[in-house]
């Protein structure tokens, strides 16, 4: 047995690679745990509801996927496995002092300590062909050219960091032996710095007994006597190169912050967050070789001192709505406020002005009909990122196309979340387009909101406009946030003289602006007429108000009625104010001016991907994604209802409820898996969050059955969901797998295909059937 091990054993384990990753092992467990976060990344283990593992295995720049965009992927990779080289050159280049005994020690050692670095490339590699044979449907050729670029990139950056080193390090034992001793002395930090790595190298030298050379082979290691205190000096005189490599690529962050909103400087945001990672290994070797034992302490001491900085607002941190005005006085945020804006005058006058649209409604849609008293249409649709956006998408355009153009017609609300409503705002802009150039029937107070009136007739059911909402929005947000909002966030844009900063939520909007061909680039007040014309239906966005659960109802139209009805005081119920009358309330901030993709992007202010909105007010409260307290826009329809009940009850010959769903609202019941220690102690926050639609289902049912009891017409309720597609079969379960995309700003070209197809399947062929019934 001793023999074996003297044989086999032996030579690996005391090999340098083996040394230097126990080693790391050991004592540099946050260097490990970037690379750690990074294989997460790629293989999907972190963040792929998120998209996360998109930006890695399909980095998009200037619009495309190809061998740029891979290659810049990696040209980054490689300066962060030079920088990992650097840092544990750094750290523990004295534990393997017979390396400053040879020449290009740096090297030598960067090459023994590839393991990790080597395993994640393949990796890497390995998944990108995996998952664009899956999900993008390249050919070998196409697959070939991009893992080309990563690796080229990749190589590239690596040979110029190994030159850099050789070329300013070829006299270093010259220089050490005639200036190091003489400059350090100057510096009574740096010199303390060297004699304690001296004293390492001496009470803890680690057996190596092998070590690859610059050409891939194994050599003896040197066991001879050397200056240990010579070779001490030639690793600390590295740490200039380093320390220029590290402002070069903080520089480098800077620069694409600057320059953010330029399609040139927008690099894939894997890259960005690959520099970012970068930096942060580089504070932490610096921490870790000046403060050692103080390393912790220090750090814990700067989160709190960083705590501090933001709790007392020394530095700013808000994220505006685009359009109103910060300079003027701050609504105040009271009880006292938010019950006087919801009194019963207000109310009565928000009703009426809402019947004389519903009016306009029952006119058109009488016309269309040619029926007395018309169905009246509510859709409904879900919140789910891009996902939920092309599927409402898709659905709106086949369902008003098999109908004639009657669901649209008969439509009087739009209400939901997220994702939902940027697809249906999209389908209803186009709509208003379409209707605006038929002259005839455009009332002349629109005339005014008509544009591209010369341009030719088009079709509102173009797939091009499915192709539009399905592009890519996701790597602007990423690579905003990583250049931009971390450093660089002091770059002003202007909006008819008001001034705001250019952050991840800006990014956020001037990239649907582009995809949708800037159609949705107007203000909230400009929907006002046409709603009230009956052109097209209201829309109701309701993002939930952070600070106290109240939605802010954002519509062009006063609608006090949604927040609360009118009770007889003698009941002695207390009355809750429910919501906020977004116009009514800001509007000495101008709301009216607000930007629409700004309501938009309040109304699917996703946590941490797109920033809580900060309002005008006193104090200020925060903005936050309306699917919080309802992600299907089930109950603001049904709460609309319950105040026109008696108009809708007198004028309609039925309520159909159309809800687009990005998801299926009966799923079979999962069979629970093993618990670890971590899910079990996370298991109350898990139920919230993995129940929370559950529970809002739950609830808008209850809000349907009730209704019942006060409507007086038909009511029917169509579902159109997205149905997940099986992935993988489960061989111990024995049933399918069913995967659905990530809720993220990004969608595979698998995953378009699949939601876009979706309306094929045989659930949706029957809505769709039921729903030509009733309007046909």
């Amino acid at each position: 047995m001793k023999r074996v091990k003297e044989k086999f054993v032996d030579p690996i384990y005391y090999s340098l690679p083996v040394q230097l990753l126990v080693l790391n092992l050991r004592k540099n467990q946050l260097l490990l745990l970037g690379w750690v976060f990074l294989f997460s990344a790629i293989t999907g283990s972190i963040g792929k509801n998120l998209g996360i593992p998109y930006l890695f295995l399909d980095p998009e720049y200037l619009g495309k996927v190809d061998f740029i965009s891979f290659f810049i992927v990696g040209i980054a990779v490689g300066g962060l496995t030079m920088t990992y080289h650097i840092t544990c050159y750094i750290l523990d280049g004295n534990s393997f002092s017979f390396l400053g005994a040879l020449s290009r020690p740096f090297a030598k050692l960067a090459i023994n300590n590839a393991i990790v670095p080597t395993a994640f490339l393949i990796t890497y590699m390995f998944q990108v062909v995996s998952f664009q044979l899956k999900n993008e449907y390249n050919t070998s050729w196409d697959i070939f050219v991009k893992v080309a670029g990563l690796f080229c990139g990749f190589m590239l950056m690596l040979m110029f960091l190994f030159a850099y080193f050789r070329f300013t390090n070829k006299d270093i034992f010259r220089f050490v032996a005639s200036n190091v001793n003489r400059q350090l002395k100057r510096v009574t930090i740096s010199r303390v710095r060297i004699m304690q790595n001296l004293n390492t190298a001496r009470k803890n030298p680690n057996r190596v007994d092998h070590y690859l050379d610059i050409n891939c082979k194994f050599r003896k290691a040197p066991s001879g006597s050397y200056d240990k205190e010579l070779v001490t000096k030639v690793f600390d005189q590295n740490h200039l190169n380093s320390i220029i490599i590290e402002a070069f690529i903080l520089l480098l962050i800077l620069a694409l912050g600057f320059f953010h909103d330029r399609p040139l400087f927008q690099i894939p945001a894997a890259a960005s967050g690959v520099l970012l990672l970068t930096i942060i290994m580089m504070l932490i070797g610096a921490i870790t070789y000046w403060l050692r034992g103080w390393a912790t302490t220090v750090v814990i001491i700067v989160f709190f001192l960083l705590n501090a900085v933001v709790k007392n607002n020394w530095v700013s941190s808000t994220y505006m709505a685009f359009g109103l005005n910060y300079d003027v006085p701050h609504a105040p945020y009271t009880l006292e406020k938010v019950q006087s804006q919801n009194d019963s005058l207000q109310y009565v006058e928000d009703k009426a002005a809402t019947e004389a649209i519903l009016e306009k409604w029952k006119q058109k849609a009488t016309l269309a009909d040619t029926i007395e008293k018309p169905k009246m249409v509510f859709i409904c649709t879900s919140g789910g990122g891009l996902r939920s956006a092309l599927w409402t998408m898709s659905a709106l355009q086949t369902a008003d196309s098999l109908t004639q153009g009657k669901l649209f017609d008969h439509t009087q609300l739009i209400t939901g979340a997220s994702g939902g409503l940027v697809g249906a705002s999209y389908f209803r802009e186009l709509v208003l387009r379409k209707k605006l150039q038929q002259k005839k029937s455009v009332p002349k107070p629109i005339a005014q909101f008509a544009t591209h009136q010369n341009e030719q007739h088009y079709s509102v059911y173009n797939p091009r406009y499915v192709d539009n909402l399905g592009k890519d929005n996701l790597n602007a947000i990423i690579f905003t946030l990583l250049v931009n909002d971390l450093f660089v966030r002091f770059q002003p844009f202007e909006i008819e003289g008001k001034t705001y900063i250019k952050d991840r939520g800006y990014a956020f909007e001037q990239q649907l602006n582009k995809n949708t061909e800037g159609i949705l680039n107007k203000k909230l007040i400009d929907y006002r007429e046409p709603e009230q014309q009956a052109l097209i239906p209201m829309m109701l966005l309701s993002p939930a108000i952070v600070n106290d659960g109240r939605k802010l109802y954002i519509s062009p139209q006063h609608v006090s009625y949604m927040n609360t009805g009118i009770y007889n005081n003698q009941s002695g119920h207390q009355v809750q104010v429910k919501g906020i009358d977004f116009m009514r309330f800001f509007a000495e901030q101008d709301a009216g001016s607000l930007r629409f993709l700004t309501a938009l992007r309040m109304n699917a202010a996703f946590p941490y991907v797109t920033p809580n909105v900060s309002m005008p007010t006193e104090p200020r409260i925060q903005i936050m994604d309306a699917g919080l307290t309802d992600n299907f826009g089930v109950s603001d329809a049904v709460r609309f209802m319950y105040v026109f009940k008696d108009w809708i009850n007198e004028n309609t010959s039925g309520v159909v409820f159309l809800c687009v769903r990005d998801s299926e609202k009966i799923e079979p019941i999962q069979k629970p898996l093993g618990s670890s220690l971590l899910q079990r102690m996370t298991a109350p926050f898990r139920f919230l969050y993995n129940n929370l639609f559950n529970i809002q289902d739950i609830n808008n049912d209850d809000r349907l059955e009730y209704m019942q009891n006060w409507i007086e017409v038909p009511f029917e309720q169509i579902n159109m969901e997205y149905i997940s597609y099986p992935s993988r079969f489960d061989k111990v379960a024995f049933t399918a797998i069913k995967e659905r995309p990530s809720l993220s700003w990004h969608l595979t070209s698998r995953e378009k295909d699949n939601i876009i197809n979706n309306i094929q399947h045989p659930r949706n062929q029957e809505a769709l059937r039921r729903l030509q019934e009733i309007l046909n």
